[in-house]
């Protein structure tokens, strides 16, 4: 990777008067890495604060309903501190902002577990914070809205365009360059202007690490698959980072939605620029964006992170899609096998597995799944659609 580029994707696509900041940001990272005094802190956080290492998990019987001998394991972030992978990010953007002087985080928010995570380290670190969410998503994950203001956040209902995710990440950034001298952006994601992707990425990879070392102990071997789901796309890197170098499979999957649209930006978007990067986008012939649609609040986004861009184009991970009944259906699937209520997004990845690992025997075949959050913040939105 160049400088601020995976590839052709990247880069920093952003207002004169936020290069300053970003500077500051990259300049505070890369200090923040060669210091092991700010390592040691975030490894203590996230062991005694967030609960890491988070478990792999056999889970048997939702194996067995595939009926092809295949073994499901599921990497558990729903158990961090919090209900899901966001928290790791949210720690470490949390200490450089405290590095860099700044005492208010802003964030954007779609399925609420981001903004649930800044909230949760703006009152453990004393900070103010305010938290952008989209009205749509606010009335379908309403839960992870009253957690917020419990924790002393404030939530600002977007009612702009699409009033989810990408609105909700339009007014952030307006509120950012309003601010930026006292104020940092914890994005929630590996999208954004450098030097964003990078560390999101790098802050999630604690996932990924974990992982290979548990599969090792649990297998004697990697898995050969590793599947996770993809919006923005920081649990699905935090989780690949480790096999990338490795002969394991990867397997992104996108929402599929349903007749309303879908949010299956690499599987049918062109490249193009959002929120201060080249990626891939959903876009019209006139480039102008095109409206996301997933029931999952966290997957409802047109854009998604430059380096998974970079990946497509390599042909390293494989890109899939998966609509939002195939996702309620694996999600009741692992609540009633499992007794694990999953993530309306990570049910996705769940779906995705039903559907390639079903039926044929494959023998000998281990697939890692990123659990990424825990679907209690979903109970409203399924209510009803159920199979």
């Amino acid at each position: 990777m160049s400088r601020g580029r995976f590839g052709a994707y990247g880069g920093q696509f952003v207002p004169e008067t936020l290069m300053p900041s970003l500077l500051e940001l990259e300049a505070a990272y890369a200090s923040a890495r060669a210091d092991a005094a700010f390592q040691s802190e975030l490894d203590s956080l996230l062991a005694r604060y967030v609960g890491r290492p988070t478990p792999v998990y056999l889970a048997s019987r939702f194996s067995a309903s595939l009926a092809n001998e295949a073994r499901v394991y599921l990497k558990r972030e729903d158990l961090n501190h919090t209900g899901a992978h966001k928290i790791n990010n949210c720690v470490g953007q949390a200490l450089l902002a405290r590095r860099m002087d700044k005492r208010r985080l802003v964030a954007e928010t779609g399925a609420g577990q981001h903004g649930v995570a800044t909230a949760t380290v703006a009152a453990l670190f004393g900070m103010e914070c305010t938290v952008y969410m989209g009205e749509v998503d606010m009335a379908r994950q309403s839960p992870n809205v009253r957690r917020m203001k419990l924790l002393g956040a404030t939530v600002v209902p977007v009612t702009s365009g699409t009033r989810t995710l990408k609105d909700a990440t339009n007014e952030t950034i307006r509120d950012w360059v309003t601010n930026v001298r006292t104020t940092h952006y914890i994005i929630g994601s590996t999208v954004g202007p450098h030097p964003y992707p990078t560390i999101v990425r790098d802050f999630q990879s604690v996932i990924g690490r974990e992982a290979r070392a548990q599969m090792l102990e649990a297998e004697g071997r990697l898995p050969s698959d590793v599947v996770a789901c993809v919006g923005g796309g920081s649990n699905a890197l935090g989780i690949f980072s480790a096999f990338l170098t490795d002969d394991v499979r990867l397997h992104g999957v996108e929402a599929g939605g349903s007749r309303d649209g879908d949010a299956a930006t690499l599987s049918r978007g062109t490249p193009g620029v959002l929120h201060g990067a080249f990626s891939y986008l959903l876009q019209d012939d006139d480039g102008q964006v095109s409206p996301a649609h997933s029931i999952a609040a966290g997957l409802d986004y047109p854009g998604v992170g430059p380096e998974h861009s970079f990946l497509k184009d390599a042909g390293r991970v494989s890109y899939q899609r998966v609509n939002d009944d195939d996702a309620l259906a694996a999600f009741a699937s692992l609540a009633r096998l499992e007794g694990i209520i999953p993530a309306l997004e990570s049910a996705h990845a769940l779906a995705f597995v039903r559907r390639a690992f079903s039926g044929a025997p494959s023998e000998g075949r281990v697939v890692l799944v990123n659990l990424s959050g825990r679907g209690d913040k979903d109970a409203d939105a399924v209510e009803g659609r159920l199979p």
